[in-house]
């Protein structure tokens, strides 16, 4: 059994991967801005930050590959909608650390459930 601190960074890890996920998917291969909301964009990445500025150091080292993985995705999908020198894709790479995908496309990482 978790206790109810354990319970609760499970809970603010996947709300956190959730979000992230989602905002990936949204901007995938979106032809412009005229299809995204930018009213709403900068609350996300903002949300997003203060998620990740939220969750312990030690906790984000065991999963800090994942988030690069889907964050670089991400900001790819988003430096070819606003450029690379948009405030927000500067708040996305804040959040990552390691080495980035080579693209939007790039989903070559295994699965940890694949055998």
């Amino acid at each position: 059994m978790l206790s109810k601190g354990e319970g609760q960074l499970i809970r603010q890890i996947y709300e956190f991967g959730a979000s992230a996920g989602s905002l990936e998917g949204y901007l995938y291969h979106k032809p412009d801005t005229a299809h995204i909301d930018l009213n709403a964009l900068p609350v996300w990445v903002d949300n997003l930050a203060a998620a990740y500025q939220h969750l312990p150091s030690e906790a984000l080292k065991t999963f800090q590959e994942a988030i690069d993985q889907t964050l670089g995705r991400t900001i790819h999908s988003l430096v070819s909608l606003v450029g690379e020198d948009h405030p927000l894709v500067s708040k996305l790479k804040a959040l990552t650390v390691g080495s980035l995908p080579a693209s939007a496309d790039d989903f070559t990482k295994r699965k940890w459930f694949h055998k």
